[in-house]
């Protein structure tokens, strides 16, 4: 991922200096900054403007919930060093940490159940820093997130993109989803769905098929996860058939993932199985007859 640069081509007039220095401070790139939660996972943020019936303080600021976040985990948004872990009490913030990224950049996580890092700590992208609680002047969990250069609240970006201003809006973390290495963001029990748990899985050349299996309603599911290739499309297939009933596949150029292949066989037979590129697929027998 490329950091987004700040400066415009003016940057270029400046003799003699790495920087263009505006109002005596350096402006530089700004930090790619990523969603404060672990890979893959779904939160709803919410701005609240001027005009809303209860305003956000900084209007800026994001404030992050999901369905039981108490105590869900807080990571960092960027790599930097903590600057402060502080608690004002039954106000405000309450338990709250800030991070300096540098380049007058940081980040504050507010309303924190638990702090898990010490002043003048280095923090890497994606590392725990704290929990998510109610404490402060909140009505309930959640985290309220802010970006600020030079002390100055900024409208939040992720990945480059600015969040929504100002409604809600639902974000998926891609936090330490990348590297030389990089992981899928996604998981089989994610694209199945709620109630949806493995039965079954086979690596393949490029990725790995799973098989899933929701008790409440006896349907299957079949997905098939790449490794290789991530966020590029690229040929990918998953097929789950029945006993005595006719195949189902989804096959296509996917970023991700081929899926989700969800058809009901309580008590029933399946074959299943998928591919990713065009060598090295899986096909199992029928079996998982139960």
């Amino acid at each position: 991922m490329h950091v987004k640069r700040m400066l415009s081509a003016v940057a270029g007039l400046a003799i003699g200096l790495g920087a263009l220095v505006v109002s005596g401070q350096a402006a530089q790139a700004a930090t790619n900054f990523q969603l404060p939660f672990p890979c893959g996972q779904v939160w709803e943020g919410q701005t609240r403007g001027p005009d809303h019936p209860r305003p956000h303080r900084p209007y800026e600021a994001i404030d992050f919930n999901r369905s039981n976040d108490i105590g869900d985990t807080v990571v960092a948004s960027a790599a930097g060093t903590v600057s402060r872990v502080a608690n004002t009490g039954s106000d405000s913030y309450g338990k709250w940490i800030e991070i300096n990224h540098g380049s007058g950049w940081t980040t504050r996580y507010a309303h924190l159940s638990e702090q898990s890092v010490r002043v003048g700590q280095a923090v890497s992208q994606g590392q725990k820093i704290g929990e998510v609680g109610s404490t402060g002047g909140s009505d309930g969990p959640h985290l309220h997130f802010e970006q600020l250069q030079n002390g100055d609240p900024k409208r939040v970006k992720f990945d480059g993109v600015q969040a929504l201003y100002y409604g809600t809006k639902d974000y998926k973390s891609k936090n330490k989803c990348g590297g030389s290495t990089p992981s899928n963001p996604y998981t089989a029990e994610e694209v199945c769905g709620a109630g949806y748990k493995q039965v079954d899985s086979q690596a393949v050349t490029g990725g790995r098929v799973h098989l899933m299996y929701n008790a409440s309603n006896g349907n299957n599911c079949v997905v098939t996860l790449k490794s290789t290739k991530l966020g590029t499309e690229s040929e990918v297939s998953a097929f789950l058939e029945v006993k005595g009933q006719a195949r189902k596949t989804d096959k296509g150029d996917y970023g991700y993932y081929a899926g989700p292949i969800r058809k009901a066989a309580p008590g029933t037979c399946v074959k299943w199985g998928g591919q990713v590129g065009t060598t090295g697929g899986y096909t199992s027998g029928f079996e998982h007859c139960g």
